[in-house]
């Protein structure tokens, strides 16, 4: 799985994350914000996220896939660098 973010600065961070979706955090490489991700399905069109740094949970997601498989609704749940709590829902379309 592949991701792509900016930093504080704006510039482009590329992680990279290759697990199994079992619960079991794995090892992602390339982002500052965190050092692994557990991803654990929840029924055949929803998955739980879990993303982690040095041992702790820094923000938790919920992805869910539209029956017709056409579009995502991911939420996530976490803080930001100044420790300040969000919650982000972004919806997608399938191109």
């Amino acid at each position: 799985m592949h991701g792509g973010w900016v930093d504080k600065d704006g510039k482009p961070i590329h992680w990279t994350w290759v697990g199994k979706f079992d619960g079991k955090p794995h090892e992602i490489k390339g982002s500052p914000f965190f050092d692994a991700l557990a991803y654990k399905p929840v029924n055949d069109r929803t998955n739980n996220t879990t993303a982690m740094k040095n041992g702790k949970v820094v923000m938790t997601a919920t992805i869910t896939v539209a029956k017709d498989g056409k579009s995502r609704v991911v939420t996530l749940t976490g803080k930001d660098a100044s420790g300040k709590k969000f919650t982000d829902m972004t919806y997608y379309d399938k191109q």
